[in-house]
């Protein structure tokens, strides 16, 4: 990565610059502090001030929780300790500097799946998404995760030692092929601490991507299931198995100590955290959202029912028309908000209602519960145009006639996210194709197929995809015809 970084510094510093400017105007202009924010905040201080990884009463020590992996906690308490408490934009500075050295791990992340040029538009690429970058503003786990994800498959592409295709034809990729061998050659057979030290790397990234959000164990079952295939096809048995049993137990030894910790202080096995976030002593609206999951698909919904359930009002008039199949069945949806409406919190015998009304639904339509409504929350979750974290209307499409300018902004979002899922999608069907596309596409559909089981399709779930898609977009891009393929950018 110094010798791609050195021979083109001056893009780098430029589209550095660039970035850092870019972010900037998201913190200062757009921080999205949120109730999630605080949450992780308080853990974090009580874990400072008390040294318990809990929540502050109004009367007596923080009252311990497992709701929160301790990842981005960690993270809170080192930048309080360091900047002051709850100085979040303080967190927020921090984050750009770690979201910028995410654009220069995607570069040379690309630069090894394809090409040199490949690289240096992946970097450009990753300097300018307003995806990531917006982000940057919100304190939350989301730009750690993604700077983990893209070490994960940083490290996994060192490990494999594949700089460049085997079947490249440019002159860029025979240079780095060439030199990529007469290193090897100088330097003769790779000794056994240096050959698993990059397995050590993606391990301890993958464990990093756990700590911080529990759906980070995805990478891990992807990258396990990339070299189980390996495993298979190739002859290197005894150094993948060692690679994948490495990963694995780097990967999965920070979770020991949380597991003992809870079990010592809750009595329960929860080696992650709960799927709800709820602590014991809380009760889990299971039967609600199950009926959620039979209406669901868009994020709309999120925020207009999801998230006012339970402790707010709700209007049952927001509910889509799929949400009731029948006058009688959407008869007793009315009746439970009413219900619900009396105390504004979900009860065990209403929660019990809304179990039953879901039964019957999922009876109904069992095609619609199991395969139409997850295939139209995946792809709301990939195509909606990520506007969560700015000032602009969830519903843009309902309001161009009075708001057009902020209508316009969220379909020039929709617009540049489609372009790079469109971009990404024909990398995979290039020739040659990306070097270890497997691995890549492991973790793009396993983690899919995961949130198509959410009843929340919120958009910023699939922003741990970015690295990947960004990667993708710019191998595409490099393909395009070019005046000289050789010239630099």
């Amino acid at each position: 990565m110094i010798r791609f970084i050195r021979d083109s510094k001056g893009l780098f510093l430029i589209g550095a610059l660039v970035a850092f400017a870019f972010r900037l105007v998201f913190i200062f202009k757009f921080p999205h502090v949120t109730g999630d924010t605080y949450i992780y905040g308080d853990i974090a201080k009580n874990w400072i001030d008390h040294g318990i990884y809990g929540f502050t009463q109004l009367v007596g020590p923080p009252n311990p929780t497992w709701i929160r992996l301790p990842g981005y906690p960690s993270f809170l308490a080192v930048c309080f300790a360091l900047f002051g408490r709850e100085h979040y934009t303080a967190v927020m500075l921090v984050q750009m500097f770690v979201d910028i050295a995410s654009c220069f791990v995607v570069a040379d992340l690309a630069r090894r799946m394809m090409s040199e040029r490949a690289g240096k538009i992946a970097f450009i690429l990753a300097c300018l998404c307003p995806f990531t970058a917006n982000y940057v503003a919100s304190p939350m786990p989301e730009t750690l995760s993604i700077f983990a994800i893209a070490c994960a498959f940083w490290f996994l592409y060192i490990a494999l030692d594949s700089p460049q295709p085997v079947g490249a034809t440019s002159k860029t990729s025979s240079v780095i092929l060439s030199e990529a061998h007469a290193m090897r050659a100088v330097e003769g057979p790779l000794s056994p601490t240096r050959r698993f030290w990059p397995w050590f790397f993606c391990g301890l990234s993958i464990a990093a991507a756990i700590q911080l959000r529990p759906d980070g164990g995805i990478l891990l079952a992807s990258t396990l299931l990339f070299l189980f295939v390996r495993l298979i096809r190739y002859p290197q048995r005894k150094q993948t198995f060692a690679a994948g049993v490495l990963v694995a137990t780097i990967a999965l030894a920070p979770l020991i100590p949380w597991t003992i910790r809870n079990w010592r202080t809750f009595q329960h096995f929860q080696p992650l955290a709960p799927r709800y976030a709820s602590d014991l002593d809380e009760f889990t609206p299971l039967g609600f959202n199950h009926w959620v999951r039979t209406w669901m698909a868009e994020y709309v919904s999120v925020e207009d029912i999801y998230w006012q359930m339970p402790g707010s009002a709700s209007d049952v008039e927001l509910l889509p028309r799929r949400a009731y199949d029948t006058p009688e069945e959407e008869a007793r949806t009315r009746d439970l908000f009413e219900q619900y409406q009396t105390r504004t919190a979900i009860w065990p015998e209403l929660d019990e209602q809304f179990e039953q009304l879901a039964r019957e639904r999922v009876a109904r339509h069992p095609f619609r519960y199991y395969v139409q409504l997850p295939l139209l929350r995946i792809t709301d979750m990939w195509l909606r145009p990520r506007t969560e974290t700015l000032p602009l209307d969830s519903r843009w499409w309902q309001d161009y006639t009075d708001d057009f300018w902020n209508s316009f902004k969220a379909a020039g979002l929709g617009l540049i996210n489609l372009i790079f899922v469109a971009l990404a999608v024909v990398a995979c069907f290039l020739r040659p194709r990306p070097r270890y596309l497997l691995a890549v596409l492991a973790f793009l559909l396993i983690r899919t197929a995961f949130l198509g089981t959410l009843e929340n399709p919120e958009p910023r779930y699939t922003l741990e995809c970015y690295p990947l898609l960004i990667a993708l977009a710019a191998i595409t891009i490099s393909r395009l015809p070019s005046r000289r393929s050789s010239q630099k950018l």
